[in-house]
């Protein structure tokens, strides 16, 4: 496992994320989609997201990274669709003509959480760490017994 560390955390989250263009328009292709690329690498090195894999389809993007833990999924997309948008309005006038109102990814997104730890080998690790105790869900560490 690929474990990041923060100043006092030890983390590994990993988001797969798909967002579309705007009425699934082709325009992603050739320089353009070259871009996209460039734009949402220097967006996710900029807030620490790392890219594990990425695409970029001519109507959409998939990427797969590894997130801090500070930074919810909703605001990586924010800043990525935000930032790309932007940039690609100003630079590709032709953008501009073929969506109007300045919206070039449509508003949703795909989300999925992607981990190394199944819920069954979560479950086990917590059933041998503890003492045995009544059946329950959520237990506390039995203190230590008395060496005396």
């Amino acid at each position: 496992m690929d474990y990041r560390y923060g100043s006092h955390t030890v983390y590994q989250i990993e988001y797969h994320f798909v967002w579309v263009t705007k009425y699934r328009y082709k325009v992603l292709q050739g320089d353009v989609a070259l871009r996209v690329r460039e734009l949402v690498r220097q967006t996710c090195e900029a807030f620490e997201i790392r890219i594990v894999k990425g695409v970029v389809s001519s109507d959409h993007v998939h990427i797969l990274v590894s997130a801090p833990p500070e930074l919810a999924p909703s605001e990586i997309m924010r800043r990525l669709k935000g930032r790309t948008a932007s940039k690609l309005f100003e630079e590709y006038s032709h953008l501009k003509k073929r969506f109007w109102g300045r919206h070039l990814w449509a508003r949703g997104y795909f989300c999925a959480t992607v981990g190394q730890m199944t819920e069954e080998m979560i479950k086990q690790y917590l059933e041998h760490h503890f003492e045995p105790s009544r059946d329950d869900n959520f237990r506390a560490e039995a203190p230590p017994r008395d060496a005396s």
